[in-house]
């Protein structure tokens, strides 16, 4: 019997070891297409059958990515706006919903409950939903063209809070009275022993984040309408505007687009790894 049950389990993680292996090709297929394809001609591009591997490489897509069809080189300025917008949204995002989700954990007060099922509300409610009075409203603020405009709408992130309020449910309220006990008040008591030992809640909620707000563009298309304010999904957008698109810049501007998101993931990818017991989190 002992005998049976070890050939079936080899044989199960067999058959699991494929699946995923078939599942991690069909999630790379795409990258490794936009890959080759900045490296090819556009005729190459839609030769068929395609050809995973460049005849002739074609580096110019990269150049051309960067200058722009109109040769106005606004690839970096864009590039930057795109960092400037997400590193900010996810650094204010992420301190306010560790703070929230700080209170909403291990503070008791009448109505808590029902304020974080309101919160969590807001997710059931598509952008699409909302996107035209969000609009309306920054532009009576005067905040279009602005990186305000981009950044303020974002900076309660539901989700990232509902993350770090499953987490901070598992932190040891032994911890927090030690600290009341040594004269920290709640302020530093947050920062010093909640914050600083919430690394993996903290490191998946900003990834999160930061990848939403780099990929963002529905919003920046709206609000950003000076060239100069754009940022690289609307970059890309433009390579679909002009009469003869550039398919291999187009490709190429996807490749350096992702590596910001590569160099994130890689170098908190320990710490996202180890988020997973947010999802475990104790009932109250």
């Amino acid at each position: 019997m002992l005998r049976d049950n070890s050939a079936l389990n080899r044989t199960v993680n067999i058959f699991l070891n494929l699946f995923m292996a078939v599942f991690l090709l069909l999630i790379f297929i795409p990258m490794l297409f936009m890959l080759s394809a900045s490296l090819m001609s556009a005729r190459e591009i839609f030769t068929m059958p395609y050809s995973w591997i460049p005849k002739t490489f074609f580096p110019q897509n990269y150049y051309n990515a960067i200058a722009g069809n109109d040769r106005s080189f606004l690839f970096i300025r864009n590039t930057v706006n795109s960092l400037w917008v997400a590193v900010l949204t996810t650094f204010f995002s992420v301190l306010v919903s560790a703070a929230a989700g700080y209170g909403l954990s291990k503070f008791k007060f009448r109505g808590r409950n029902v304020v974080f099922l309101l919160i969590m509300g807001r997710m059931m409610i598509p952008f699409e939903a909302i996107m035209i009075p969000m609009y309306i409203t920054a532009v009576k603020l005067g905040l279009q063209n602005s990186f305000a405009g981009m950044i303020l709408p974002f900076i309660l992130n539901t989700f990232g809070l509902f993350q770090m309020r499953q987490y901070l449910m598992t932190f040891p309220d032994d911890m927090l009275d030690a600290g009341r006990i040594d004269g920290l008040g709640e302020f530093g008591i947050f920062w010093k022993l909640v914050f600083k030992n919430s690394a993996p809640a903290i490191a998946t909620a900003a990834i999160l984040c930061f990848r939403g707000q780099w990929d963002n563009l529905l919003w920046p298309l709206l609000i950003a309408q000076k060239e100069t304010m754009k940022t690289i999904p609307t970059y890309i957008v433009k390579f679909t505007e002009e009469k003869y698109s550039d398919e291999g810049a187009m490709m190429a501007v996807a490749v350096m687009a992702s590596i910001p998101i590569i160099i994130l993931f890689v170098s908190l990818s320990r710490y996202f790894l180890g988020g997973s017991a947010m999802y475990s989190a104790g009932k109250e």
